[in-house]
C-alpha cells in the first residue's frame, strides 16, 4: 500500500475513536476504559459507589412510574454515550458494574460462527411487547449483538421466541455472506435458543 498511497507506519494500534486496543502474542483485547471513565466524569458519577448491578434486578420499566421528568438534553447525551460504549460492552444493555471489561479475541485456527438468541414475553408493561436479544461469536469473541423491542405484540411466548429466532436468522445469513466474501465460508450455521 505504501507504493500506491502516501502513508506513515505508526506501529501497532493503541487507541482509536474511544476504543483501546491491546495486542499481544496471545490475542487482542478491545475495551473502552478511558471512554467509560470520561463518561462517568462528565456526568459527575466518577466517585459513585461501585455495585455489581447498580439497579434493582427485578425492576420493570414503564413510562409513567411516578418520578419527575429528567433533563431531556442531559438524558439524551448520557444515553448516546452509553450506546457508543456498547461497541465493546454488550453487557451494559442491562447493567453496568466495571469500566475494565472488554472483548478478548484469541488466535484460533478455525473460525466458526455461533449465535444465541432469546426473548422475553410481553416484558413491556406499557404496550405488552416483547424484547428480542441475540449475540454472535466468531472464534473466541463476540462480533455482533442486539437487544431490541419487537415491532408487534406477540400472543404467546412461542410467538415471541419465533420472532427473536427469525431476526437472529436474518443476522446469521448476512454474517455468513460477509464471511464468505472474506474467504471464511461457513459450512454450517448454528443458532441456539437460550
Amino acid at each position: 500500500m505504501k507504493r500506491k498511497f502516501e502513508m506513515t507506519d505508526l506501529g501497532l494500534l493503541h487507541y482509536f475513536l474511544g476504543l483501546e486496543i491491546q495486542q499481544s502474542e496471545d490475542g487482542i483485547f478491545i475495551s473502552q476504559k478511558k471512554y467509560a471513565t470520561d463518561l462517568l466524569e462528565r456526568f459527575n458519577m466518577l466517585n459513585c459507589k461501585v455495585a455489581a448491578t447498580p439497579m434493582n434486578v427485578n425492576e420493570i420499566l414503564k413510562l409513567e412510574d411516578g418520578t419527575a421528568t429528567a433533563d431531556a438534553r442531559a438524558f439524551r447525551s448520557l444515553v448516546g454515550g452509553l450506546i457508543y460504549l456498547t461497541h465493546t460492552r454488550p453487557d451494559i444493555s442491562f447493567s453496568v458494574g466495571t469500566v475494565d471489561f472488554g472483548i478478548w479475541y484469541t488466535h484460533v485456527s478455525k473460525f466458526k460462527l455461533i449465535g444465541f438468541t432469546d426473548s422475553d414475553w410481553a416484558g413491556s408493561l406499557d404496550d405488552r411487547k416483547s424484547t428480542s436479544g441475540s449475540v454472535f461469536s466468531l472464534g473466541s469473541g463476540a462480533i455482533s449483538w442486539s437487544s431490541k423491542k419487537q415491532a408487534t405484540t406477540a400472543l404467546s411466548s412461542s410467538e415471541a421466541e419465533y420472532v427473536a429466532a427469525s431476526s437472529a436468522a436474518c443476522q446469521a445469513a448476512w454474517l455468513r455472506r460477509l464471511l464468505e466474501d472474506l474467504q471464511q465460508k461457513q459450512e454450517e450455521a448454528r443458532c441456539d435458543q437460550l
